[in-house]
């Protein structure tokens, strides 16, 4: 028999990107429709990917 694998958390998997560098990147919320009421720089910064912290980071890459 082989040894046990940790499966992959699906949930995670679709919503969180590795990079090769080791970073795990994720898209902002709340930056599809409606965003006439918000401010141009609010809406312009939620196009860029959010970066986890390394606390985070560390204990997530285990499980994607």
């Amino acid at each position: 028999m082989g040894k046990c694998k940790q499966k992959t958390h699906k949930a995670s998997s679709k919503v969180l990107n590795k990079k090769k560098n080791g970073t795990i990147t994720y898209k902002k919320g709340n930056s599809n429709h409606k965003t006439g009421k918000d401010s141009a720089k609010s809406v312009r910064q939620r196009r860029t990917k959010g970066v986890l912290a390394k606390g985070i980071e560390k204990n997530l890459s285990k499980v994607i």
